[in-house]
């Protein structure tokens, strides 16, 4: 299950990366459920418990071989945890379309309290010291009068950022409503919930992911205008 929220990450991803976190968590997931529910194969239950180890594994061997375990990664297990639970439980189906939304939803909510703060959400992605040269930025920024014109651009963009969130908990909320409509335990849920899990890829995440890279190029454009640097002066020397 794709239960991983979108979240943009400090640096991009290698492709092969990424295409595997699709293989282990998107795909082998959804095709066991929607294959192998068969009273005949594994069962409804044995079906479920397979496709759920693949996005826990996943999230297990990530964290140990990159020897930390993000808040990011441990909502996604939390979240595949509880649409197993939801599962075995046999409990309504609005309870899933609930918990997909719920996911996306806390996390636009922390994006948009972080407005509140000093440190916006964003400064934390944009102004991350293993790329960017935060202390140039800011000398910059002061030395051209800037630097409250920039801190009020971060927290737009912080809510522009909280809006791609928001976005993914309707669509989460909207796409399990359509889809999944059968009584969780059953042959027949286990193939809808494949099936809403392999469209929420092109129908939520890619979408998703490109507002959030909207958001960055926003803010990197801003860096450039505001600081008169190019793009390899804000980049931490290596």
């Amino acid at each position: 299950m794709s239960d991983l929220p979108h979240s943009p990450p400090a640096q991009a991803a290698k492709p092969n990366q990424t295409l595997n976190e699709l293989m282990i968590a998107v795909l082998a997931p959804s095709l066991v459920l929607m294959l192998l529910s068969k009273p005949e194969r594994l069962g409804t239950v044995g079906a479920l418990l397979l496709a759920l180890a693949f996005p826990i594994g996943w999230a297990i061997y990530t964290a140990l071989r990159e020897k930390r375990f993000s808040w990011m990664a441990a909502l996604g297990l939390v979240s595949t945890l509880l649409t197993g639970g939801i599962a075995l439980l046999a409990l309504d189906t609005r309870w899933l379309a609930i918990k997909e939304a719920a996911v996306p939803g806390v996390i636009a909510l922390a994006v948009l309290l972080s407005v509140l703060s000093k440190r916006p959400l964003v400064r934390l992605m944009v102004f991350n010291p293993s790329i960017m040269n935060v202390p140039r930025i800011e000398a910059a920024l002061a030395e051209r009068g800037a630097s409250e014109a920039f801190e009020r651009r971060l927290r737009l963009g912080t809510l522009m950022l909280a809006g791609s969130f928001a976005f993914s908990s309707v669509m989460n909320y909207v796409l399990a409503v359509w889809i999944v409509q059968s009584p969780a335990g059953t042959e027949q849920f286990n193939a809808e919930l494949g099936r809403m899990n392999l469209l929420s890829w092109p129908m939520i995440a890619i979408p998703s992911t490109l507002l959030t890279m909207g958001v960055l190029f926003y803010l990197a454009r801003g860096i450039r205008q505001m600081t008169g640097l190019s793009l390899e002066d804000c980049l931490h020397p290596q």
